[in-house]
């Protein structure tokens, strides 16, 4: 029987000075130009925690806000507040820069991290009000003396942490010479694992699901940690599932650019249904190098600098109960290495061959989910409306199958996908943002199936010039089969049965 989604968590967290410390394009800013304008005018455009809960793409990513409704607003969505927002949401939450950094701290098993006293106070005073987060609370420790972090981070042996511009801890480095294992990409890696855990929590938390029977973890970020033998060694997986409390589980990394997550759910699927395992968490944490990614666009054109914080996601893959929807196995959409590189190309390979494969029409997907990132943060930068863009593409597919009337194109393209709603993050737009409305709406009947379609830029890695593709239609359960195979006590109890008779009948004779 094929594989269900039990659902979904998504979580965000609000990192303003990592944009500065640690987002790719401001560290290269400060190394080549450190008295760049566009440095000193960050802080000017940077979100408080409260904008950032309020805003309507917020609240949309962690399921407080329908998609439908962020798409009656007018563009761009950072002119619009939902008042009386939470921070906490259907699918997830919002985390302050100040809580993440203490799940760093928690996320730390080399003592590595160091966080200052009366910040550690605080930190665990917030922790112990939490409901994911108060059994961690003692693990924060006391905390050290402010000059004991700043020794380690003037002497360029730790990366500090800073909260409003001052700093309240650090990440030292884990090796003296090892460049994989310095205190910039220890940082990374734990920002990684500090995300993906907070959203594992959630994802626990909202289903109720007993941490003893998920058995296997697929990480599915986009970074990579190991050492300078083997720089993406891993594993992220089997760290976070340590720190969640995931005892009977192991695991491994998955990687595949923006296409990752896609790739890691199919493979998750695969498990379940080849009954190797029967409950997979596909999880993912934020990307830090990508804080800031497009702000020197934002802050040119006067706009907050939205990529402000870091993404994560939790998904639950479990054997058939005949109520959740299934995930269709026998006809995954890929992008072959000799499929080409045009959009058309990749489009016919990922959307309209599995479409082909199960006899359904482009008209028979209520919702496609590509990729799915937020406008507000592209356009600025010239990259447009993705989502709306890959809408459009299968639109002028489904025109030249002869599956859609030329006339209908435009209306097909506004109602076939949501709009965006993800952070930049790469790998967190790519397909999953769709799967916890998506088996919502499955079960309470308002949808019948979304398609997720993962792509993603292998060239990025400068190894190949190949683009790639994954994906897979999701659908409602048709429920459990009646059962037609007997037990072994069955079969036990006719064959006693039957020798009895033929006992009988012998005797008779």
């Amino acid at each position: 029987m094929f594989p269900v989604l039990k659902g979904a968590s998504y979580i965000l967290v609000h990192t303003p000075d990592m944009i500065i410390h640690n987002g790719t394009t401001q560290t290269l800013e400060r190394e080549i130009n450190p008295d760049s304008e566009y440095l000193k005018k960050i802080p000017e455009h940077l979100r408080s925690f409260e904008q950032v809960v309020e805003y309507p793409v917020t609240q949309t990513f962690i399921g407080n806000f329908e998609p439908e409704e962020l798409g009656k607003l007018s563009k761009p969505y950072f002119n619009h507040k939902l008042e009386n927002a939470s921070r906490f949401g259907k699918f997830g939450e919002v985390m302050p820069q100040d809580e993440f950094y203490g799940l760093i701290k928690i996320c730390d098993a080399f003592d590595l991290v160091k966080l200052e006293k009366g910040f550690t106070s605080a930190v665990k005073a917030k922790f112990e009000a939490h409901k994911l987060l108060k059994d961690y609370a003692p693990k924060l420790g006391d905390g050290v003396e402010i000059a004991e972090i700043e020794k380690l981070v003037d002497a360029h042996v730790a990366e500090g942490l800073y909260m409003n511009g001052s700093l309240v801890g650090c990440v030292k480095r884990a090796h003296e010479f090892d460049r994989n294992l310095s205190s910039h990409v220890i940082a990374e890696n734990l920002a990684v694992k500090a995300s993906a855990v907070i959203a594992g929590l959630n994802l626990i938390d909202k289903l109720g699901v007993n941490k003893d029977e998920i058995d296997y973890i697929i990480e599915c970020s986009e970074e990579a940690c190991g050492d300078m033998n083997q720089r993406g060694g891993g594993n992220f997986a089997k760290a976070i599932g340590e720190v969640i409390g995931l005892k009977n589980a192991t695991g491994c990394d998955i990687r595949g650019f923006c296409a990752g997550p896609t790739h890691a759910l199919v493979n998750a699927a695969s498990l379940v249904q080849s009954g190797v395992f029967k409950n997979v968490l596909v999880i993912a944490g934020g990307a830090t190098a990508k804080l800031g990614m497009n702000g020197k666009d934002h802050v040119k054109k006067g706009m907050p600098i939205i990529e402000d914080v870091l993404g994560g996601f939790a998904v639950l893959v479990s054997e058939n109960d005949g109520v959740h929807p299934i995930i269709r196995t026998d006809a995954i959409g890929k992008h072959n290495i000799g499929s080409g590189a045009t959009p058309q190309a990749v489009m016919e390979a990922i959307v309209a061959k599995p479409l082909e494969m199960l006899g359904l029409k482009f008209t028979d997907i209520d919702k496609y989910s590509t990729e799915m990132q937020n406008p507000d943060a592209t356009e600025t930068a010239g990259a447009g409306d993705v989502p709306a863009s890959n809408y459009k593409m299968i639109a002028a597919l489904a025109v030249m199958k002869g599956q859609l009337e030329k006339a209908k194109m435009a209306e097909f393209a506004k109602n076939c996908g949501y709009v965006g709603y993800a952070p930049t993050q790469g790998h967190v737009p790519s397909g999953v943002p769709i799967i916890g409305f998506g088996v919502e709406k499955i079960m309470n009947g308002s949808m019948n199936r979304f398609m997720i379609v993962g792509k993603g830029s292998l060239f990025l890695a400068r190894m190949t010039n190949l683009f790639d593709g994954i994906s897979f239609v999701v659908e409602k359960n048709p429920g459990k089969a009646e059962e037609t195979t007997v037990s072994k006590e069955e079969v036990k109890n006719m064959v006693a049965e039957a020798m009895k008779e033929f006992a009988s009948f012998l005797l008779q004779k």
